[in-house]
């Protein structure tokens, strides 16, 4: 009787629905149109914290002067460029004192010591450094984005089984060939993970970068709006970064998912 079990073709991995996706619209959806009813039926004036259709229209006269636009790029070609930056750095320190424990013992106290330093704290000394324009702007970012990424780097490099590693120098693979054929595959996830924490203390450090004398970005229209007494204008402000947070973090974690097709984890487990 021939073996019909090879013939059986393997059920596919069921795959999340497409609409699976929206699911994470939900709670801002449900909570905007609760209060969006909550200011209609006149329980709340709406004056200090505006309806939803007051800020959506805000949003689109912004929009339709031009002003958006141009506050969103300014934001986010600051971010870009603080994100790079502070990645560089952070990956290269990181890896460093992860890999060579007399660097650890040398840079990372100082380093910690300084992660303890609240962002605005630098923005009168950045300013005496590096005037009021683009250059200490993209440094404040560049800072936020350096720390988790540092972090992130050492603690994962540090973290990689010993045994792994001691099987590498049985094969007699050299610095380089250890790095990229063990260490680096090994602390790839925990990697992207630090980036995208980087880049959003990258969206919250942008926030200080542009309360430095800026007349353009997202900062400044929250700092407009609140000169101005225009909440919804600063509402307007706080939602766009928050989508566009959003948006730059699904897309790092769309960048990043080829390279890690071969987990096995949880979450994945789950979705088969």
């Amino acid at each position: 009787m021939a073996d019909l079990s090879l013939s059986t073709p393997t059920p596919a991995p069921r795959r999340a629905l497409p609409l699976g996706a929206l699911w994470g619209l939900a709670l801002p959806l449900g909570v905007a149109l609760v209060w969006e009813a909550v200011v209609a039926l006149g329980w709340n004036s709406g004056r200090l914290l505006p309806a939803p259709s007051v800020i959506l229209l805000t949003l689109h006269d912004l929009w339709v002067r031009g002003d958006l636009a141009g506050h969103i790029g300014i934001t986010l070609w600051r971010v870009a460029l603080g994100f790079v930056f502070g990645t560089l750095a952070g990956t290269a320190l990181g890896a460093l004192t992860g890999y060579a424990r007399p660097a650890a013992r040398l840079l990372d106290p100082t380093l910690q010591a300084l992660r303890a330093i609240p962002s605005i704290a630098w923005v009168p000394l950045f300013i005496l450094w590096f005037g009021i324009f683009e250059t200490p702007k993209v440094t404040l970012i560049a800072v936020g984005v350096f720390f988790p990424v540092y972090l992130g780097v050492m603690a994962a490099i540090q973290s990689v089984d010993r045994k792994i590693v001691e099987v590498g120098r049985v094969f007699r693979l050299t610095g380089p060939e250890l790095v990229g054929r063990i260490l680096l595959p090994a602390i790839l996830p925990a990697y992207v993970t630090a980036l995208r924490a980087g880049l959003g203390l990258g969206w919250m450090f942008v926030v200080a970068a542009e309360f430095m004398g800026a007349s353009q970005g997202l900062g400044y229209l929250l700092v407009d709006g609140q000169q101005l007494g225009k909440p919804a204008q600063i509402v307007a402000a706080i939602v766009s970064f928050a989508v566009l947070g959003k948006a730059t973090d699904s897309l790092l974690a769309l960048a990043a998912a080829p390279f890690l097709r071969w987990e096995d984890g949880f979450a994945k487990r789950r979705e088969s």
